[in-house]
């Protein structure tokens, strides 16, 4: 699912849902072998009268989420037990699915492994359950920022944070000291500096050109860097919405993505490039800096256990917070994850927050995070002598996700994203003022049915 240093300022924070009261300790779940996969499942015990069955409707991964459904069933003690039904691979076609079904009043659906960027829709349909104010309390003392903030709408946690997810400044170290960069001051460059080093040594800078969410992940951390938002106010209505575009910080995103994307520190193909493009011109001959996520580290290890990349170059990797738009201003990175939503028709909608809470438990999380990869909500996950050992770079990571921004936040999302694709792409054409209106006229035309995208 669609996806790092110093505090954001407070004043360009999601507001939290609530203050936090003394968080009681995490439940550690014991792991447990196995557990049934279903697609469709009843609500309430089984004709054995056994203890009620929740379905977690979870995202395709390597096992992980199914491992941790185990874990919960043991920890339950009989109270409950958690069987899983697989979603598609892509956020989208997730979406399609579980808004079917909520839509028919499927109450087999007890929790749901959730794109953030599809939490405020879910919520203003009323697909979510209340959530009780003693869970919101608990799952968000010790959460990371950024993860807070994607799990809550209308300023209230209306979703539980599970994994987080950010993009990284990722540089050759080398590079970066025969530039003159000042490595210990690393969280603090800017764009210009990069492209600036990068041209003077004749190497890439990666990030996503192409023409897909990777674009509007871009294009709003500039924004949000830039001390703005994609989305000023009404976010929940069509007809009132507000882009935040046509303002200095939408002109600054604006100047940074036309000067990155015309400079020659990207390769010819910088329009159609994403994530994996990215990582494969890092990877290269000429590699200096990107911009992307976690990922990127562990597929350097596994080349170089596969023998297709040099420990040389692995060795050379650097990373550190997202880019500044301006130097006295901290960047606001990307985030993504995945949050878990309690379905409204739950007929067991205590016993489904009461297992979101030890899903999330800091030790699930650190055992998701070191096998599947992603990033968790938890910070106290970051502390994990396991986990650093995977992630040498976990204080950064979460530094990042204390300080990132979530995606423009509505219950139109898909509108919004498509409009910004189609009017900021290609990256190299952006002009500030000009792209921000036309992307501010589309979008408008389209929340209000005027046009189609």
């Amino acid at each position: 699912m669609t996806e790092i240093p110093g505090q954001r300022p407070p004043e360009r924070r999601a507001a939290a849902p609530r203050p936090a009261r003394a968080r009681a300790p995490r439940r550690l779940a014991s792991a447990a072998a196995g557990v049934v996969l279903a697609s469709t499942l009843a609500a309430c015990g089984g004709a054995s009268g056994g203890p009620p069955t929740l379905t977690w409707y979870i995202n395709p991964d390597n096992g992980g989420q199914a491992e941790l459904a185990a874990r919960c069933t043991e920890a339950a003690e009989g109270r409950y037990r958690i069987e899983t039904s697989l979603l598609p691979r892509d956020a989208a076609s997730q979406r399609e699915q579980l808004v079917r079904r909520l839509a028919a009043n499927d109450a087999s659906i007890d929790i749901m492994s959730l794109d953030p960027i599809y939490v405020p829709e879910f919520a203003q349909a009323g697909f979510l359950a209340d959530m009780p104010e003693d869970v919101a309390d608990r799952v968000t003392e010790g959460t990371v920022q950024g993860a807070v903030a994607q799990s809550t709408w209308g300023d209230e946690l209306v979703a539980i944070p599970f994994t987080a997810n950010t993009q990284l400044l990722w540089y050759r170290t080398s590079v970066a000291e025969a530039a003159g960069l000042d490595t210990s001051a690393s969280d603090t460059w800017t764009w210009e500096q990069i492209v600036q080093a990068a041209e003077d040594q004749g190497v890439l800078v990666g990030a996503q050109g192409i023409r897909a969410e990777s674009l509007t992940v871009w294009l709003n951390a500039l924004v949000e860097s830039a001390g703005g938002s994609i989305i000023a106010d009404h976010a929940e209505d069509p007809d009132r919405l507000e882009l935040g575009l046509t303002s200095e910080a939408g002109d600054r995103a604006a100047e940074v993505m036309a000067m990155v994307a015309g400079s020659d520190a990207v390769g010819p193909a910088f329009s159609t490039e994403d994530e994996s493009g990215s990582a494969a011109g890092f990877e290269g001959e000429n590699g200096g800096f990107q911009v992307n996520w976690p990922f990127i580290y562990a597929q350097a290890q596994a080349g170089v256990a596969d023998g297709v990349l040099d420990q040389a170059v692995l060795d050379d990797y650097g990373w550190a917070v997202y880019p500044r738009v301006d130097a006295d201003t901290p960047s606001a990175p990307p985030i993504g994850g995945v949050s878990l939503g309690v379905g409204a028709l739950s007929q067991h909608p205590d016993l489904a927050y009461e297992a979101t809470e030890c899903i999330t438990g800091d030790e699930n999380q650190a055992y998701y995070m070191i096998n599947e990869g992603l990033p968790a909500s938890s910070a106290a996950v970051f502390d994990d002598p396991a986990v650093v050992e995977e992630f040498p770079m976990a204080d950064t990571i979460r530094q990042s996700l204390e300080q990132a921004a979530p995606r423009p936040q509505t219950a139109y999302y898909n509108e919004v994203s498509g409009g910004l694709q189609r009017s900021y792409h290609p990256p190299s054409a952006v002009e500030p003022g000009e792209t921000a209106e036309r992307a501010t006229e589309l979008i408008t035309a389209v929340l209000r049915g005027e046009q189609l995208l």
